[in-house]
């Protein structure tokens, strides 16, 4: 800086700057050296917030990850100690000869409710395959009650493998919202009043199966077995999304009695000995259908 910018500056700073040798330095000069140091305070110090979210996301994901490792270790206990509960009830406390209104009956029917409700839908899987394979799950009324009804059982949004069996199983007025159920041999279930919205049901083996007062809505039946299967009075196979014909679905003797199909697609629907005494169906829904032959028709006449 040449003497007559500095002579300009009040002699106290003038003496400063000469002594700390900037005196030949304009403020723009002296701005610039400050620059440098303060942009690395600036890097550093964002350097140092970065490294702490980081941090803090390590944390979480650990967190996380023993939230559900405590979680799967909580659950799979769950399921050991009604296995062993359930095998006491059958060896010691005779549970299937046991009366249907008796005690032990219904401490085993509350326990499988809760438990249900309480699984993920692997292990889920698991507590089925047990009831059904000791046979404690079979039977309809009124001619045979099962030991434990799953009558209210909450199995929303489960996962139910095709190799699952549940062949001839009590799941009356079930909650099986949005279920898959798909290829799973539900042969002689009773699924009477069950919630079966939005479930997946295509191509399982319904024959003979009890459908009656079942809410159906948005639920996928293309493909599926249903001879013999028992849709008295069945809800919501008329509403938009229920897929009950796609794919030539067979209905071969089946029970629509008092049905509401108002508005089904019912092109390519086999039809042969059903019975549609009742039902809510127009004649261009009929016409469209591949076979009615031997149909009860919705005014009781006979189909030829």
């Amino acid at each position: 800086m040449d003497e007559k910018k500095l002579s300009k500056r009040p002699l106290q700073t003038r003496m400063l700057l000469k002594r700390s040798g900037f005196g030949d330095k304009t403020l723009w000069d002296l701005l610039q050296l400050l620059i440098v140091p303060l942009a690395l305070a600036v890097i550093g110090f964002w350097f140092s917030s970065q490294q702490e979210v980081r941090q803090h996301e390590i944390e979480d994901q650990r967190a996380q990850v023993e939230r559900e490792i405590e979680a799967e270790r909580a659950e799979q206990e769950t399921l050991q100690a009604y296995l062993e509960q359930m095998g006491t009830l059958l060896l010691d406390r005779g549970l299937r000869a046991a009366d249907e209104n008796s005690d032990v009956r219904r401490l085993a029917r509350a326990r499988t409710l809760v438990v249900l409700d309480a699984l993920s839908p692997p292990r889920q899987e698991l507590a089925l395959r047990f009831l059904n394979e000791a046979e404690l799950i079979q039977g309809s009324p009124p001619d045979e009650q099962p030991v434990i009804p799953l009558k209210y059982a909450s199995l929303p949004n489960s996962e139910l493998p095709y190799r699952l069996l549940l062949r001839g199983a009590n799941l009356q007025q079930a909650d099986l919202y949005s279920s898959n159920l798909a290829h799973i041999d539900l042969r002689g279930t009773y699924l009477a009043g069950a919630h079966l919205e939005d479930a997946d049901l295509e191509g399982a083996n319904l024959e003979g199966a009890d459908l009656s007062g079942a809410y159906l809505g948005g639920a996928d039946l293309s493909g599926s077995n249903l001879t013999d299967v028992d849709l008295s009075n069945a809800e919501g196979l008329w509403e938009r999304g229920t897929d009950l014909w796609k794919r030539g679905a067979g209905l071969t003797d089946a029970d629509l009695s008092g049905a509401n199909l108002s508005g089904a697609d019912l092109s390519n629907a086999y039809l042969g000995g059903a019975s549609l005494k009742g039902a809510n169906i127009t004649e261009e829904q009929l016409a469209m259908c591949k076979s009615l032959e031997g149909a009860t028709m919705p005014d009781g006449s006979k189909h030829p």
